[in-house]
């Protein structure tokens, strides 16, 4: 299985989440391009220490929204979208490859990530700017949802993702963050949670019913109080029940 979590979001003296210290627990790192969070000098920093440790790196692009951290809907046209998200893979992918490593997946960020699950114009605007810059990198997504099928028809790979701090409806899709049990906050809860879906391919939704769910990569989010804490622990309960840690987007490296 893989772990992910997202870095790279902070910007000047605006200090977000403890990426050396989720460096040590997981397999893969998502870093923010820029739009939503992150400033260049930051960014790098957090590719270097990805380097250093062996963990695969992902883009993280997302609207053009700092103000709102990319959670805002925005209503960009297909072609400017497309453009966008060349922009933050290709600035990440130089950085990437200054620090002695590459980008080895892509991963929506936030409102995008949103936007974008259940298919449509933004969806196929992103999977066009993957495929131009280089269909072999594979789309991040949340598991069962139509991007992923329209990726795939598109000749992309795919990684199908479940999110360890989040609560799911019935239906498999993420609870709105506006609404109660939204964001998961113990650590011991959510490990075992996420050993659940490991073992059995489900993970029980906020109504008390059991959703099936395949997914390649669990995501924990770092930004969420208390993210290092919760990886710390899946990292341990998965250890512990011999559930190994491998990137799922495959060799990474210069």
């Amino acid at each position: 299985m893989d772990l992910n979590s997202d870095m790279g979001e902070s910007f000047a003296a605006w200090k977000m989440g403890d990426d050396a210290a989720m460096l040590d627990l997981v397999s893969s790192a998502n870093i923010a391009c820029g739009f939503h969070a992150g400033d260049p000098a930051g960014m790098l920093a957090t590719l270097r220490l990805a380097a250093e440790r062996g963990v695969a790196v992902g883009a993280h692009p997302g609207y053009r929204d700092l103000a709102g951290f990319g959670r805002r809907a925005m209503d960009v046209s297909p072609v400017d979208l497309t453009a966008d998200v060349i922009y933050q893979i290709g600035a990440l992918d130089a950085l990437a490859r200054s620090a002695g490593t590459r980008v080895s997946y892509i991963k929506p960020h936030g409102s995008l990530y949103n936007s974008i699950a259940q298919g449509g114009a933004q969806a196929e605007a992103v999977i066009a700017a993957i495929c131009a810059y280089d269909p072999a990198l594979p789309l991040m997504g949340l598991a069962g949802s139509r991007v992923l099928a329209q990726a795939r028809a598109a000749g992309l790979s795919v990684i199908a993702e479940a999110f360890a701090d989040r609560g799911y409806r019935a239906d498999g899709q993420l609870l709105s963050r506006r609404e109660p049990g939204a964001v998961l906050h113990d650590p011991e809860a959510v490990a075992q949670r996420m050993v659940r879906l490991v073992r059995e391919g489900v993970i029980r939704a906020a109504d008390g019913r059991d959703v099936a769910i395949e997914a390649d990569s669990i995501c924990v989010h770092g930004d969420s109080p208390g993210a290092v804490a919760m990886a710390r622990r899946i990292r341990a309960l998965f250890d512990a029940e011999g559930i190994a840690l491998s990137p799922a987007a495959g060799t990474i490296g210069g």
